[in-house]
């Protein structure tokens, strides 16, 4: 992680959390949180709305809007 890399809020609904992380180690962190914490089932996820807009952004990117 550098000191200016983008965080994105991880949030487990479960487990009552969020979290900010960088987003260089929401995968596997949160894949790892929820092996760990919920049996492998995909509670914890990045804060749903913050998804959305990095979808977007990044099809933008790509010219797919």
């Amino acid at each position: 992680m550098t000191a200016d890399e983008p965080t994105v809020p991880v949030l487990c609904p479960e487990c009552d959390t969020t979290t900010r992380m960088p987003i260089s180690e929401v995968a596997d962190s949160v894949e790892r949180h929820n092996e760990q914490m919920h049996d492998g089932e995909d509670v914890a996820q990045v804060d749903p709305e913050i998804a959305e807009e990095l979808q977007d952004i990044v099809a933008e990117d790509l010219g797919l809007l």
